[in-house]
């Protein structure tokens, strides 16, 4: 995610402007569209004049008017990657938020449920091949997120700091399993 972020700031190109803020469950979001009305929210204008990124915190209100530069094909081409990448993830977390919440048993409040569908609504594809990309990696992220991936994670830890007896065979088998099951399809 800091890779993705350093590499819009970093591309002096067309103005854009990208929402930060952290949900009620710590969840950091970074998106192109803001976020519900009410939600504190810091901004970050990429690609302006300067080159640089400004950062501006607010609590749902303007923060300021992006201002334009000229860009190459090349830089545009980047940025726009950039922010594709930034939607994918926002909409697959949404989507797993979703699919956790309305299938738990931990009360959810109406406008967490609200919020996240908007944010799937603006994030997630509208092509019906792409959408079930999407819904497949929010279906492996709540694994990746799940009880048995945290126990084989803190498993394996425990296997390769030597904390408990095993061998070379069960660290292998272990790591496998982490690698094949456990392995968040988006950071």
């Amino acid at each position: 995610m800091a890779m993705l972020l350093s590499a819009a700031v970093a591309a002096p190109v067309c103005a854009a402007t990208i929402y930060k803020w952290v949900d009620q469950d710590g969840t950091v979001h970074l998106s192109s569209t803001k976020p519900p009305a009410g939600v504190k929210y810091q901004t970050m204008d990429v690609g302006s004049a300067s080159g640089g990124s400004n950062k501006k915190s607010s609590t749902g209100g303007s923060s300021g008017a992006s201002r334009a530069s000229s860009a190459s094909p090349a830089q545009v081409a980047g940025r726009s990657e950039v922010l594709a990448s930034l939607r994918n993830r926002e909409c697959v977390i949404a989507l797993e938020a979703l699919d956790r919440l309305t299938s738990g048993t931990q009360p959810t409040s109406p406008a967490e449920i609200t919020r996240l569908k908007q944010t799937a609504a603006a994030n997630c594809s509208s092509d019906p091949a792409r959408r079930r990309e999407q819904e497949d990696m929010a279906a492996q992220l709540r694994v990746a997120n799940g009880p048995e991936c945290v126990s084989a994670r803190n498993t394996l830890a425990d296997m390769t700091a030597k904390r408990v007896q095993a061998t070379p065979e069960q660290v292998r088998v272990q790591q496998a399993f982490v690698d094949a099951h456990c392995i968040a399809p988006v950071q």
